[in-house]
C-alpha cells in the first residue's frame, strides 16, 4: 500500500474503485487554428455561444432536479458570464485583430480567470465558472465530443485536475465510488455538488495526485481526508464495509433518551420529498432566497405563502424553520441592483438588507410567514440571517409586528410563529445572551460563523486550513450560545455543514445542541449516530474538546472517544 495522500475530505463517506482520469483539456491549441475572415469568425463565436447556453439551461433544469436548487444556482452565473461584454468585447477585438474564434475566447477568458484567481473570498471562485464556460466555447467551437460522466463505468474512482460545476452535475453516485481533484477546498462547487449528492470526495491533493496511474485501485477515504492508492486488505475492508444504516422516519433519541431533533436544509420544495424520504423529521433550514432566483422580479406575497404552506404541509408533525431573505455576499440578485462591494461577506448582507433597501420585500415575506403559521399542523418557525446588534433584533421584531397588525386589519388569518436568529457571527456569540432573552431560539451557521471567527473566508483555498469549525475558537463560540440559549429558556439547533458530519455527531451532543439539520442524504448515519451515544459520555467528549488548545488536540480527542 503506498503513503496516503492527504487531502480535504468533503463528504463523511469513503469508496473503493479504479481510477478513471478525466483530462479535459486535451485539445488543439487555440492559437494553432488558422483564422478564417473576421465576419465568419464572428459566426462561429455567436454559434458556439448560442449552443453552450442551450447546453448550460439544460444543464441546470437537470441539476435542480437531481441535485438541488441551490447548487443550480450556479448555472444562472454561467450564463451571465457567457455574454458579459467585458469578456465578449475581447473575443471581438481578438477577432478583428486577426484571430480564429477558438484564439479569441482562450485569450479573453483565460484573462478573466487570471483575474479571478488574484481575488480573495467568493470571487476567487468565479475563476472556476470561467473556466467552465471557456472550456465548453472551446469544445464546440472545435467540434470536439464531451466525455460523457453520466455513464462512467461503475465503481469508478474519478481523478482529475479540478472538476467544474458543469462536470460534478454529471456524477452518477450508483456508478462512481468516489472523486479527488488536485485543487479545491470544502467550498468548491465540486465538494457542494459531491455532498449533495452523497459521493465520497477528497480535494486539494495537490500535485501528487497527477501520479495515479489509469487503472490503479484506489481508496477514497474522505473521513480521514486522504487517497490511497493500492490499499491492503485492512484499509479496503474499512472503505468497503458500509454500515447498514436504517432511514428511521421517527425522531430518535440518545442511549439514556434524550431527543435530538434532526432536520434538513433545503432551498426549494422541490427538495422536499428528498427529505422526506431520509427520514427528516423538519426542515431545520429553508434559505427563502433562492425563491428570488432565476426570474425578473420577486414573488409576491401569495406565491410566497403556497410555497411555505407546501414545505409545513410535508412535515405534519415536525418543525420548519424559514430564513428569512438572505442575499448579498455570495448571493446577489440581479433585479435588485445591489452595489458591488469590495468584500460582500462583510459588507451589506442578510437582516441588514431587509431593514434597509428591501424592508418592502421583508413585509411581504413576513406577511405570508404569519399565514403561513396559521395553516395546517406542522410548526412554524422564523429567523433572521446574520443579525449582529439588539438593534437588529428588535427592528426586525417590530418588522413582525407591523406585519402582523397590517393582516389583522385586513382580517387576514394568521399566527404568530417561533422566532430566532442564526448565529453567525462573533458579535452574536458575545451578544448572546441578550439576544436569547428576546427570541424562542438559535440556529448556529458554522460555515460563516468558522469564517468570520477565525477571520478566513470560506471561499479561499488558501486559508482553508482556518476554516473549520472544530478549532478551539470555534467550538467555545458555540458553547457560550448554547449555554445562553438554555440559560434564557430557548431551544438551539445547528444548520451549518458540521451539523451533518456523523464523526462529530457525539460531540454536538455532548455540547448540549437540540437539533441538528444538514444535507438530507447524511440524515440517517447522522440519526443512528444518536441512538448509539450515551450523553454522560458526550458531555465528557465536549468538556474534553472544550479544553483543547488546537485543531490537532480536538481531533484526537474525538478519534480516541470513538
Amino acid at each position: 500500500m503506498s503513503e496516503p495522500l492527504p487531502g480535504v475530505g468533503v463528504t463523511p463517506l469513503s469508496g473503493l474503485g479504479t481510477a478513471r482520469w478525466y483530462r479535459p483539456d486535451e485539445r488543439p491549441d487555440p492559437e494553432s487554428v488558422e483564422a478564417a475572415a473576421p465576419e465568419t469568425e464572428r459566426e462561429r463565436f455567436a454559434d458556439a455561444q448560442a449552443q453552450a447556453r442551450e447546453e448550460i439551461e439544460t444543464e441546470r433544469e437537470n441539476t435542480a432536479e437531481r441535485v438541488g436548487e441551490e447548487e443550480a444556482a450556479v448555472f444562472d452565473a454561467h450564463l451571465q458570464f457567457l455574454d458579459d461584454p467585458q469578456i465578449t468585447d475581447g473575443v471581438d477585438e481578438a477577432i478583428e485583430d486577426g484571430a480564429a474564434a477558438e484564439a479569441g475566447v482562450a485569450r479573453a477568458y483565460g484573462s478573466a480567470i487570471e483575474q479571478f484567481e488574484g481575488m480573495e473570498g467568493m470571487m476567487a471562485e468565479r475563476a472556476d465558472d470561467m473556466r467552465d464556460i471557456r472550456d465548453r466555447l472551446l469544445r464546440i467551437l472545435s467540434g470536439g465530443e464531451r466525455m460523457d460522466l453520466e455513464t462512467l463505468p461503475e465503481g469508478t474512482v474519478l481523478l482529475a485536475e479540478r472538476l467544474t460545476p458543469s462536470d460534478t452535475a454529471q456524477l452518477d453516485p450508483e456508478r462512481v465510488a468516489g472523486f479527488a481533484t488536485a485543487t479545491g477546498g470544502r467550498t468548491s462547487h465540486a465538494a457542494i455538488f459531491a455532498r449533495s449528492l452523497g459521493i465520497p470526495a477528497v480535494v486539494g491533493v495537490g500535485e501528487d495526485l497527477l501520479a495515479i496511474d489509469e487503472g490503479a485501485d484506489v481508496a477514497i477515504d474522505a473521513t480521514n481526508d486522504a487517497v490511497i492508492v493500492d490499499p491492503d486488505e485492512e484499509t479496503r475492508e474499512r472503505v468497503t464495509t458500509s454500515r447498514d444504516i436504517e432511514v428511521r422516519s421517527e425522531p430518535v433519541e440518545t442511549a439514556d433518551g434524550v431527543e435530538i431533533e434532526v432536520a434538513a436544509n433545503l432551498g426549494t420544495t422541490a427538495e422536499l420529498d428528498g427529505a422526506v424520504d431520509q427520514g427528516a423529521d423538519g426542515i431545520g433550514l429553508y434559505r427563502t432566497e433562492f425563491l428570488f432566483l432565476d426570474r425578473e422580479q420577486p414573488p409576491d406575497e401569495d406565491e410566497q405563502f403556497e410555497s411555505y404552506v407546501d414545505a409545513l404541509e410535508a412535515f405534519p408533525d415536525g418543525r420548519v424553520v424559514v430564513r428569512t431573505l438572505d442575499i448579498g455576499g455570495d448571493k446577489p440578485i440581479p433585479y435588485l441592483d445591489a452595489e458591488a462591494e469590495e468584500n460582500p461577506f462583510l459588507g451589506n448582507r442578510g437582516i441588514r438588507r431587509s431593514l434597509d433597501e428591501d424592508s418592502d420585500l421583508f413585509e411581504s415575506q413576513l406577511r405570508a410567514l404569519l399565514r403561513t403559521a396559521a395553516e395546517g399542523d406542522g410548526r412554524l418557525s422564523v429567523m433572521f440571517p446574520l443579525v449582529s446588534t439588539t438593534e437588529e433584533l428588535d427592528a426586525a421584531l417590530d418588522a413582525v409586528d407591523a406585519a402582523a397588525e397590517s393582516l389583522d386589519e385586513e382580517g387576514i388569518e394568521y399566527e404568530r410563529p417561533e422566532l430566532g436568529v442564526m448565529i453567525e457571527t462573533p458579535a452574536a456569540v458575545m451578544m448572546a445572551d441578550e439576544l436569547a432573552s428576546r427570541l424562542d431560539f438559535f440556529s448556529i451557521g458554522t460555515n460563516d460563523l468558522s469564517q468570520y471567527v477565525m477571520a478566513a473566508s470560506r471561499e479561499n483555498d488558501a486559508v482553508a486550513h482556518l476554516h473549520d469549525p472544530l478549532h478551539p475558537a470555534v467550538l467555545r463560540a458555540i458553547h457560550r450560545s448554547v449555554e445562553a440559549a438554555h440559560d434564557n429558556d430557548a431551544w438551539i439547533g445547528m444548520c451549518g455543514e458540521m451539523a451533518g458530519d456523523p464523526s462529530v455527531t457525539k460531540l454536538l451532543v455532548g455540547l448540549g445542541l437540540d437539533e441538528l439539520s444538514m444535507s438530507a442524504v447524511t440524515i440517517p448515519e447522522v440519526k443512528a449516530g444518536i441512538t448509539e451515544t450515551d450523553t454522560e459520555s458526550a458531555e465528557e467528549l465536549a468538556e474534553r474538546a472544550l479544553g483543547a488548545s488546537t485543531k490537532l488536540e480536538v481531533r484526537e480527542t474525538i478519534t480516541d472517544s470513538q
